[in-house]
């Protein structure tokens, strides 16, 4: 596996695991109450800003999709760089990738998801920065998840044992971190659930039907 940085930090890396956006296969919780075409295109809106969000750190991107690799898309190759997830549940499926990189010779790390419009530049640069000084940085999320996990050498208990998709997943993850190194930032809100997108005005044009 062979990478060439893109105007970069060649020592920093940032992985974006994305679902492939398919009918009926994204944002399913959501879907049960907007239905699944309303689901996908809010769904596609939100991939748009993590892109957008994403593409002027100047740290090597990632983009590893969950099905299948897709050459025209919104991740510009130019800045993206495109893989795979490998692994049966959400937690080997980012081991794998944390794997791959910190073998590349990446000594800062960091993943997000593609579903949260509160995530913002700043505080992603905030994540690497806090790397600086600190092994693992974690940022939570309201639903008990969390939205960006970072680290500077690989950590195979962050990846087991997990209930992937519950609200226990952030303390589980706090627990295999007592007595290390770690900084946790500000909580933000990811979207699964149809609660979850009220109030994000932008949002209300593919939903406003559904009131």
């Amino acid at each position: 596996m062979k990478t060439q940085n893109i105007n970069s930090d060649p020592k920093q890396a940032l992985i974006i695991f994305t679902r492939n956006p398919e009918l009926g296969k994204c944002k399913t919780r959501l879907a049960k109450t907007v239905g699944d075409e309303v689901a996908l295109k809010i769904y596609k809106h939100l991939l748009q800003h993590t892109a957008s969000v994403a593409a002027s750190l100047k740290v090597d991107k990632f983009v590893f999709y969950s099905e299948n690799i897709v050459e025209n898309d919104i991740w510009n190759p130019k800045i993206f760089h495109k893989y795979l997830q490998s692994g049966q549940d959400l937690g080997e499926r980012m081991e794998s990738a944390f794997s791959a990189l910190l073998n590349l010779g990446y000594n800062k790390v960091i993943i997000i998801g593609s579903d949260l419009l509160d995530l913002n530049t700043k505080t992603i640069n905030k994540a690497f920065e806090k790397l600086n000084t600190h092994d693992y940085v974690v940022g939570p999320a309201k639903d008990g998840g969390y939205y960006l996990l970072g680290m500077k050498i690989l950590t195979p208990t962050l990846f087991k044992n997990k209930a992937w998709g519950t609200q226990t997943v952030l303390k589980e993850t706090l627990k295999n971190l007592q007595n290390k190194n770690f900084s946790l930032l500000q909580e933000l809100n990811d979207i699964d659930t149809f609660e979850d997108i009220q109030g994000y005005e932008e949002l209300k044009q593919y939903y406003s039907t559904h009131d």
